[in-house]
């Protein structure tokens, strides 16, 4: 198998799955503790919570902040180059809102691209 380095591969590679984008768009609107993400994205197990934020740790888009408190509090955050990526997440919520405009699916309502001005970058 040829493996190309585009942008697109790049790209699927850093944010593609099932799970990623819907965390970046929760950590784009504050910052959130480990135990709110099973509350906002109901169905994610805690292997898969915990693998997609360490790839996204490591991929330089979420910060991870320990909290010397007992019980130990963590939480994610957007890293600066996190933030570029709002204005993609804004584009393919507008295109989800428009798709289920188009198609007339049910999406309960048009939740993003509502995003605080200062992560924009």
């Amino acid at each position: 198998m040829v493996h190309h380095n585009t942008g697109i591969n790049i790209f699927m590679n850093i944010v593609g799955g099932k799970w990623k984008c819907l965390i970046l768009y929760f950590v784009s609107q504050k910052s959130i503790r480990t135990k709110e993400f099973y509350e906002l994205i109901p169905g994610i197990t805690q292997k898969v919570l915990t693998d997609q934020l360490k790839q996204l740790e490591r991929d330089g888009l979420v910060r991870r902040e320990v909290f010397n408190e007992v019980p130990p509090k963590v939480e994610y955050s957007l890293t600066e180059l996190g933030r570029s990526f709002v204005p993609v997440l804004n584009t393919m919520c507008a295109w989800g809102n428009e798709y289920a405009v188009l198609k007339d699916i049910n999406s309960n309502g048009q939740i993003c691209c509502k995003h605080n001005k200062n992560l924009s970058l």
